[in-house]
This record gives C-alpha cells, sequence and structure tokens, in this order.
C-alpha cells in the first residue's frame, strides 16, 4: 500500500497544522476511552519536527520510508515494521524522508480535539 485507508483518512479526525510539530505532513487520529490517542502522518518532504516532551509514554512504528527518532544523544533509524518508544518526560525530535508514513500511540492526549 502507498497510503493510509480512505476509511482511516476522515476529515473529522484530522490534525489541524497548527498542533502538527513538522511542516509538510497529513495527519490523523484515534482516541481511546482512556484519553490515549494514536497519530498517523504521511511526510511530503525532508523534514525535522520540533524537539518536544510528553508526560506520557510514545510508540513509533515506521510503516514506509525512514524515520529517525532522536533522543538522549541517540538516533533511532527505523525503516518499514521497525518501532521505538520514547519514555515519558524524554525530550525528542524526528527527521524524516519525504513519502515516508508512521503511527504513533501515545498514552495520553497529545492531539486537542476538535
Amino acid at each position: 500500500m502507498k497510503d493510509f485507508p480512505k476509511f482511516m483518512k476522515n476529515e473529522l479526525n484530522h490534525i489541524d497544522s497548527s498542533q502538527q510539530n513538522t511542516k509538510d505532513i497529513d495527519g490523523y487520529y484515534f482516541e481511546g476511552k482512556d484519553g490515549s490517542q494514536m497519530a498517523y502522518w504521511t511526510y511530503y518532504a525532508d523534514r525535522d519536527s520540533k524537539e518536544q516532551v510528553h508526560e506520557f509514554d510514545e510508540y513509533t512504528v515506521c510503516v514506509e520510508g525512514e524515520y529517525i527518532e532522536i533522543f538522549e544523544g541517540i538516533e533511532h533509524i527505523l525503516h518499514p515494521g521497525d518501532e521505538v518508544l520514547v519514555p515519558k518526560g524524554t525530550p525528542h525530535y524526528g527527521r524524516v524522508k519525504a513519502g515516508t508514513r508512521t503511527i504513533h500511540c501515545f498514552g495520553g492526549k497529545r492531539i486537542k480535539c476538535k
């Protein structure tokens, strides 16, 4: 597959660009009853994200392309099928290549609901 399925890209679940930490990406999310969230992004250009810190764990899996999660001075290079866990309270940022798709699961609210 070269894109997420249509049902996963419902406009009601679209992440507003003001909540993105990276330019030139498109993202959508789902929220669990416990407030945890899953977001998935498609990156349209080579970019670095803003550094961020969460009060919850963040799990990332690379679906397509190459995504690099950087924290504690280590570059965790993810290719399709690779995964990484960023512990809560850890400053981190990402580096991505155009055409990459990732899925991120957050142990709390990363996206502010509309």
